[in-house]
């Protein structure tokens, strides 16, 4: 699959993977429809696309609110007439041990965020995504993989993601709309930053060594990049993550305590 001249709808457009990914997309000569919440950042992601001599408009969506992802969806195909492909790429943070937590309302938000303001999307756009046998991208992570300490809420919502995508691929069979989801693990954006603590407030810091095993956005976004042009169905980044999953099935109990350990070191 290539990109050029393709509708493609992006959430969380305004920094992080998101930004990077958008650019690298303008630079195949994609339409680009990015959606976030933060109007500045949005718009200097926007400009960076048409520098790339791409067509990008900036749509202000929380995707929280069902009816905001009901106009994003609206307006990429009055602007553009179709939609071929939707990433839902919108993601919140939250860190902290569960017995620590004293705002329980952590877990509604990141689950709004992350799980349901993929599902508002994906059902707006579906029935035009049939039409053009296109493809529906969801950024997961390895946390949607497996249970890692302090991020009880984070792992919940992607593992509600990587549910619901695995069921909705099943359901799709026969309508030539393929889904990916895709699982990096830690990747050098800000996310920890803003992840929500204890409290319920952005931490404002990372708690882990950011030079530490973190990937460069630049190479995740290759990644998505080739795996979105192949179709597939799932990519797992990091050579961690590809075995974890192997050793998950035969030795349950050594990854929890190798995860265990990774968050006693972050």
């Amino acid at each position: 699959m290539r990109f050029n001249h393709k509708t493609v709808i992006l959430t969380g457009a305004s920094d992080g993977i998101g930004r990077a990914l958008a650019i690298t997309l303008a630079q195949q000569q994609a339409n680009l429809v990015l959606a976030a919440r933060n109007e500045v950042a949005l718009t200097e992601t926007v400009e960076a696309c048409k520098q790339q001599g791409a067509r990008a408009i900036a749509v202000l969506a929380d995707v929280t609110d069902p009816d905001a992802c009901k106009r994003l969806i609206d307006e990429s195909v009055q602007q553009f007439g179709g939609i071929d492909i939707l990433v839902n790429n919108a993601g919140i943070g939250a860190i902290a041990r569960f017995e620590e937590v004293t705002d329980l309302s952590i877990f509604e938000q990141v689950m709004r965020v992350n799980y349901l303001g993929a599902v508002y999307c994906t059902y707006h756009a579906l029935p035009y995504l049939k039409t053009s046998k296109g493809l529906l991208v969801a950024i997961s992570s390895l946390c949607g993989k497996q249970g890692v300490p302090t991020r009880s809420g984070y792992v919940a919502s992607k593992h509600a993601m990587q549910g619901f995508f695995d069921t909705l691929r099943i359901e799709l069979q026969g309508t030539s709309v393929d889904v990916l989801v895709v699982s990096p693990g830690f990747v050098a954006t800000d996310i920890r930053e803003r992840a929500l603590g204890a409290d319920g407030k952005p931490l404002g810091h990372s708690p882990r060594d950011e030079g530490k095993d973190t990937m460069p956005v630049e190479e995740c976004v290759q990644q998505i990049i080739r795996a979105m042009e192949r179709r597939q169905r799932e990519e797992v980044m990091t050579l961690k993550g590809k075995v974890g999953q192997w050793l998950k099935l035969v030795a349950p109990n050594l990854v929890d305590r190798l995860a265990a350990n990774a968050a006693r070191t972050q």
